[in-house]
């Protein structure tokens, strides 16, 4: 059986580790200086160098080279046994299937015991943050003194859960992703030992695929090169799962035009042809990511071909940033979305239509108007554009009150606001937006339905808290959600629910809303009434079972 290439090329000095130079320094400073500490915590992604870095650690303070600098050597007794996983006093325990305090009790007793082979015994501890807290708590005492001749090296690719008892006595040292170029010129360096024929630009895109894991590169181009032949573009392509670049670039064309049609077709041929639904997703991000560096005045940080480069350029001029940035938003979220696993394109399908959508409308029975291509500034509706839209549709035709579905009660009438007092915000365009304050509460109100639609959409957690909310108030230009204890308020306020909320009233009202949560008392709606009405009155009672008041004298 052959031996993987991540395995026959893992580094055996320290000039052989890639991308981590800063973590490599520091150890080989404390090697030369003899100062070697009792317990370090390598942290980083996964495919980084952590474990091999480990090795070369107990490989240097067990070598039996004369001069510390050359530690490792990779020519001793000692530094041959490393490499062939027959050295006794390096001890490597998988935390993962080790997780309990009996284990790590085992462990202790064991450490006693003085080294077998080497001057030191060394205890990589993987994924250690899967140890249970019963086990962090029996490792503590001999993890702050150990005898003098062991050494501990913890590594993990989730430090957030390690605790902080452990991590305050542990030498810790993060790992980073290792940029694009020095994973291209390593798998160059590897292709050339062991004959591969591939091309430059399918290094790349197997670069990109790794996201910054250097073993996962390797183990992409183990894969690809399993089939003996040349490798080329086209057949990382279909193996990796990716569509071509120019099904992004026509995909991004459709956007500019607002033509749907062109995009499913686009999407459809991308999926037909073998891609992956998330990963062509990602793609999409990537590119307009690219494009929101190039409007930003970053361009030099793209890595592209200058064919690439003057498309760019040309797509990021047809764009606006606040369209870019709804692009990236709806593509990410179609990336991240598995509930629609049962139908892999719906994601992206979603997410082309309510970008090349219109406004929304009032509810007034009409059917919807088929998109047009737009023929002058062909660009991605706009947070500002959707409120003009809005603005205007709501002076052609005013909805009904018997045409709209129940909404929360009233809690309070908004308080009139003169023109001069609403402060416009211009985007790029010029095209004026509307905030809180400019919005009447009973827009919001009429239009609630539509809001808990759209919010539906994205989670439907946050649409069961707008359903307990109580009240719905405007104070100082302020959206205020009323529910009836802290434990619903404070559920509202976690996470991204409120800013789910805020999207989903841009996207129907076309309108910038601050919101905050309240606690509001009192029985039945739990709202609270104007002053003038009387608590048990008939008035009162009306607007507890949905009424509305229209006139007051």
């Amino acid at each position: 059986m052959s031996q993987a290439l991540y395995r026959k090329w893992r580094p055996r000095l320290w000039d052989e580790v890639v991308g981590q130079d800063h973590v490599v320094q520091t150890l080989q400073n404390a090697i030369r200086g003899e100062r070697v500490g009792h317990a370090y915590l390598f942290a980083g992604p996964r495919g980084t160098g952590k474990t091999t870095t480990a090795r070369l650690l107990a490989k240097a303070v067990n070598c039996l080279a004369e001069s510390p600098a050359e530690r490792p050597c990779d020519r001793c007794e000692h530094c041959q046994a490393v490499n062939n996983g027959r050295f006794l006093d390096l001890i490597e325990i998988d935390a993962a299937s080790n997780t309990s305090v009996d284990d790590v009790r085992d462990l202790r007793d064991k450490i006693n015991f003085a080294p077998t082979q080497g001057k030191y015994k060394v205890y990589i501890i993987d994924e250690v943050h899967m140890l249970s807290t019963a086990a962090f708590n029996a490792l503590l005492k001999t993890l702050e003194e150990p005898p003098p001749h062991a050494i501990f090296i913890l590594a993990t690719t989730e430090i957030h859960k390690i605790p902080a008892t452990v991590l305050s006595r542990c030498q810790r040292h993060e790992f980073r992703r290792i940029p694009v170029k020095m994973i291209v010129q390593h798998l160059q360096h590897l292709c050339q030992q062991e004959k591969v024929d591939v091309d430059e630009e399918t290094l790349s895109l197997i670069a990109r695929q790794a996201t910054g894991s250097l073993r996962d590169a390797i183990s992409l181009l183990d894969q690809l090169a399993s089939s003996g032949g040349p490798i080329r573009l086209a057949d990382a392509q279909q193996v990796l799962g990716t569509a071509t670049g120019q099904s992004v670039v026509e995909l991004v064309e459709a956007l500019l035009e607002r033509d749907a049609s062109k995009g499913l077709t686009t999407i459809h041929a991308a999926l037909d042809s073998g891609s992956d639904p998330r990963q062509f997703a990602r793609q999409v991000v990537d590119y307009c990511r690219n494009l929101l560096l190039v409007r930003l005045g970053n361009g030099s940080m793209i890595e592209a071909t200058p064919e690439q480069q003057t498309q760019m350029s040309n797509h990021a001029r047809r764009f606006t940033t606040p369209a870019l940035l709804d692009v990236i938003e709806a593509f990410n979220m179609a990336a991240s979305d598995q509930r629609s696993a049962w139908q892999p394109a719906l994601p992206l399908e979603m997410a082309l239509a309510q970008l090349v959508s219109e406004s929304a409308t009032p509810a007034t029975g009409e059917q919807e108007q088929a998109v047009q291509p737009a023929a002058s500034i062909p660009a991605v509706p706009t947070r500002a554009e959707k409120t003009h839209k809005a603005a205007s549709s709501k002076a052609e035709t005013a909805p009904t009150p018997a045409s709209q579905p129940p909404a929360p009660k009233i809690a309070a009438e908004q308080p009139a606001v003169s023109q001069s007092e609403a402060q416009p915000v211009s985007d790029e365009a010029s095209i004026p937006t509307q905030n809180t304050s400019a919005v009447e509460l009973q827009t919001i109100l009429e239009n609630w339905q539509k809001i808990r639609q759209r919010v539906k959409a994205q989670s439907s957690p946050v649409d069961g808290l707008l359903n307990s909310c109580k009240s719905i108030t405007i104070r100082n230009g302020v959206l205020q959600l009323g529910f009836g204890s802290d434990v619903l308020k404070t559920m509202m306020e976690k996470g991204n629910n409120l800013k789910i909320t805020r999207k989903a009233i841009r996207d129907v009202l076309g309108v910038e809303v601050d919101i905050a949560c309240v606690v509001v008392q009192g029985k039945g709606s739990q709202m609270q009434l104007d002053a003038d009405i009387e608590a048990d009155g008939m008035v009162s009672t009306a607007i507890r079972l949905g009424g509305k008041i229209v006139h007051k004298e």
